[in-house]
């Protein structure tokens, strides 16, 4: 049976050890002994769902074929252990050549030197291919160590038969007429009105490190969290006192379950799937769960704007480490694996969304559901290269750690939105210090 992305996030500790024992080993797409030392092996470790391996080793057999005499080892680890197993790896000097890892985790190994420069392994106009924002997030220091590989943002997914009960049949289909916040917030009450008292409007996707997803709407108040230093605090201001408040009354009137917070345990999107909530804020990868596991007739539309409208850059990047054995190849390697068609494959086939501009401007298909790849791509349009490069700071899991307490007290405690933004830009700033 297929493993999918939430099986995948919410079950992983269950196959651990067989994969931990995967991992060692490594698997390699030649028909070469597991294991080898040979020269033109490349070691890539990663994690991902069924699709996304397929694609990944689709993407690694063409690359061989390119490159005869070429070993590309496909170490697969369950999420859970991904970091853990890469941090021990780098300190005791071996990580493989090749890991994944998320655009806001992506700072903190550039900040600590523990990855390649590729400035000079990647060909001239290279960073074209790609979007502003997407090689925004892949910078350090005006450097890029690592490449865009892909990304993903956050919608709203709804059940349509509770809001045609309620009345709402009017559901934004273009970007520009996205519902403004007063808007959605309108549409939020209308549907606590007619919704029984054990079922909500919607539930927010921040839970965990999801919380970064927050951001979204500072953004779309126009604000920013760091400065252009990446350093200097910049969210006590009215922007970020503007998205604390309007995030509060989310729970302040009913309009979220109580258990939606950002230190819950309970995923947004299962609310949505077993009905708890109409509508549900997530991300592309959620189409081929939505489509297996809900009972219910369901669309997508884009999330609420402000000032103007914006979102989380998700998605994952692809990096070198310092110590890779063959900085060339490893970099023939990345470069591969963001050309067109192996971008387009792995994206239509894993819901998720391309960094490349061609493919953007194109449009894609997913494999499932393709009808609804319009929007999510139009939504990933909408973050801008500040705000990704925000996000791409060294100092970005001590700045989560700092988001989920302060509001968290915002959320569930009393504490009001003034306090929270001071807070937050003082803890922030003792985190860039760090």
């Amino acid at each position: 049976m297929p493993l999918s992305r939430r099986q995948l996030l919410t079950a992983a500790g269950a196959a651990t050890a067989p994969l931990a024992l995967a991992a060692c080993g490594g698997f390699s797409t030649s028909g070469r002994e597991e294991g080898s030392d040979a020269s033109g092996t490349i070691t890539f470790t990663t994690w991902g769902t069924d699709a996304e391996l397929t694609g990944l080793r689709a993407a690694i057999t063409s690359f061989q074929q390119a490159n005869s005499g070429v070993t590309v080892r496909l170490n697969a680890v369950p999420y859970d252990q991904m970091f853990t197993t890469i941090d021990a790896q780098l300190q005791a000097g071996q990580a493989p050549d090749v890991f994944r890892v998320p655009y806001y985790t992506f700072g903190s190994y550039a900040g600590r030197g523990q990855l390649l420069d590729l400035s000079a392994h990647l060909e001239g106009g290279f960073s074209d291919r790609f979007t502003p924002q997407a090689w925004a997030a892949v910078q350090n220091g005006g450097k890029p160590y690592g490449v865009p590989h892909h990304t993903d943002t956050s919608v709203v997914l709804y059940n349509v038969d509770l809001l045609e009960a309620a009345g709402v049949t009017d559901v934004p289909t273009r970007i520009e007429d996205a519902w403004t916040w007063q808007e959605f917030e309108a549409v939020a009450k209308r549907l606590r009105q007619n919704l029984p008292d054990d079922k909500w409007p919607f539930a927010y996707n921040w839970q965990g490190n999801g919380v970064t997803r927050w951001l979204s709407w500072l953004f779309e108040a126009d604000g920013r969290f760091l400065a252009d230093d990446l350093t200097t605090p910049a969210i006590d201001s009215d922007a970020g006192r503007a998205a604390v408040e309007f995030t509060q009354g989310f729970f302040r009137d009913g309009l979220v379950p109580p258990n939606s917070s950002v230190k819950s345990s309970t995923l947004a999107a299962d609310l949505w799937y077993s009905g708890t909530t109409a509508m549900n804020f997530g991300g592309a990868f959620l189409v081929p769960d939505a489509t297996s596991t809900a009972d219910f007739e369901w669309g997508v539309t884009f999330p609420p704007r402000n000032a103007r409208s914006a979102g989380d850059f998700g998605g994952n990047a692809l990096v070198a480490t310092k110590g890779a054995k063959d900085p060339a190849l490893v970099a023939r390697f990345l470069t591969h694996v963001t050309e067109k068609q192996q971008m387009e494959e792995f994206c239509a086939g894993a819901s998720l969304l391309p960094t490349r501009a061609d493919l953007v401007e194109q449009g894609i298909e997913f494999a499932v559901r393709p009808e609804l790849s319009p929007v999510f791509v139009a939504q990933a349009g909408a973050v801008l290269p500040r705000d990704s490069g925000q996000v791409a700071s060294p100092s970005m899991s001590a700045i989560i750690t700092v988001l989920k307490d302060q509001l968290e007290e915002a959320f569930v405690g009393d504490q009001d939105a003034a306090t929270t933004v001071r807070n937050l830009a003082d803890g922030i700033g003792a985190a860039t210090k760090q």
